[in-house]
């Protein structure tokens, strides 16, 4: 089963969850879902109306770390940790991978260096680890550890929930980039068509000289099958003409 199929059966059985809580009973879904080591996607949870009206409430703070896990990451988490609920270990393990989604969403090439700080590991060693065991073979990952250069160099990364406001930015992006592509598309149909323009006046040009060489050949025949037929002077008739010359 790929990971795609059995993030839509966890996301499924969350929102089921979610829809038929209300007000603290709540709390343990977020911390599941958060803590569950297959979930990376929690937009659809964060939609569901009864985990919205937490907002105002004494239980606000579980929505905002659930905001975290669609949105946010290691760093953001650490930045604002004393306004939300502690988290588990499952939950810590869980953001840092989630952070490593965000930062191949704009680079393909991470230098540890970054990875170290954004997700707070203290060596090489560690990170390594961290990426083979707990990114890779998970399977949200594919990638390629360059220790000579101190990177990894991400071939694949399963993408996160889009941020609030970034869904009309990707969708004016796509917009951008299908007027290109119109655009390209009648440049080359154009290019096509001054190529078969070209094409035909060349065919035609080819045509006329072919034309023009037969002409001379046919005019080179004619005038040297008048030079062979016309009749040669006969010695005698040289001889009568030179003597009548004489006389």
């Amino acid at each position: 089963m790929d990971i795609e199929q059995k993030q839509a059966e966890h996301i499924d059985y969350f929102v089921k969850q979610a829809s038929n809580l209300k007000g603290s009973a709540l709390r343990n879904v977020i911390v599941e879902a958060t803590s569950h080591p297959s979930l990376f996607a929690f937009a659809e949870i964060l939609s569901v109306p009864n985990i919205l009206e937490l907002q105002g409430t004494e239980n606000a703070v579980f929505l905002d770390l659930l905001r975290v896990f669609a949105h946010g990451t290691w760093s953001e988490y650490k930045s604002v940790a004393s306004r939300l609920p502690p988290l588990v270990p499952d939950q810590v393990l869980k953001l840092k991978q989630l952070t490593v989604l965000t930062l191949a969403e704009t680079n393909k090439v991470l230098a540890y260096d970054v990875l170290i700080q954004e997700l707070n590991v203290t060596n090489v060693r560690e990170l390594e680890d961290f990426l083979i065991n707990d990114c890779m073979y998970v399977g949200i990952v594919r990638g390629k550890l360059d220790q000579l250069r101190r990177c990894f160099e991400v071939q694949f990364a399963a993408g996160r929930d889009p941020r609030p406001g970034q869904l009309g930015s990707m969708i004016q992006t796509i917009a951008n980039w299908l007027s290109t592509s119109d655009n390209l598309l009648v440049s080359i149909q154009e290019k096509i068509k001054w190529a078969d323009n070209m094409s035909e006046m060349d065919k035609k040009h080819r045509k006329e000289v072919e034309e023009r060489v037969e002409e001379v050949k046919k005019t080179l025949s004619f005038k040297k099958l008048q030079t062979v037929s016309r009749p040669t002077p006969s010695s005698e008739g040289t001889r009568r003409s030179f003597l009548n010359i004489a006389e």
